[in-house]
């Protein structure tokens, strides 16, 4: 397995006896060309990786088809190479656990161009998500944007898509 990053919120401070909370994460690169499917979010104004949790028990494979169907109505949906793996340390928002560790597995995966219905979460609804097809330097020179100008509020979820898109950017699509 091929590592990628580690990114630990601001706010994490490692202290003995911390209750960690772990979940595990898939995502998908889909590519057609210098263009990649991404999920716009209106609330954050930021582009992201469809994808999501994993369910307890669930094969990576399976959880990354129900999140990729789901977030953007992809057909014709095939998983490819693994691309490797990033850890993330961040606030738990569960009670009983102080720190949240998530570890995303991100696959390069193929889609038709043309996506059929998304059927979105009520979360993701309300949050304004919307898949697209975008230009990926267009993505990254936005999601850069909002970094210089994000709130101190805003979590390090941006800073994991942004890496990543980078990553595509120089490594599959060169």
């Amino acid at each position: 397995m091929t590592f990628l990053y580690t990114m630990t919120d601001p706010s994490v401070t490692e202290k003995a006896g911390q209750v960690i909370l772990e979940r595990q994460a898939v995502r998908a690169v889909v590519l057609h060309g210098s263009e990649v499917l991404l999920l716009y979010t209106q609330r954050y104004d930021d582009f992201s990786f469809p994808g999501g949790g994993l369910n307890a028990g669930e094969a990576a494979e399976k959880g990354l088809i129900r999140e990729v169907r789901e977030e953007t109505g992809a057909t014709g949906f095939s998983i490819g190479p693994y691309l490797g793996y990033g850890d993330e340390y961040r606030p738990a928002r569960r009670p009983g656990h102080d720190v949240l560790f998530m570890r995303s597995h991100f696959y390069l995966c193929q889609s038709d161009y043309i996506l059929g219905k998304a059927t979105p979460e009520s979360y993701e609804l309300a949050n304004g998500m919307v898949p697209k097809w975008v230009d990926i330097n267009e993505a990254i020179a936005h999601n850069e944007s909002v970094l210089r100008n994000k709130p101190s509020s805003m979590g390090i979820s941006i800073q994991r898509e942004t890496f990543m898109l980078r990553y595509v950017a120089t490594h599959l699509i060169g």
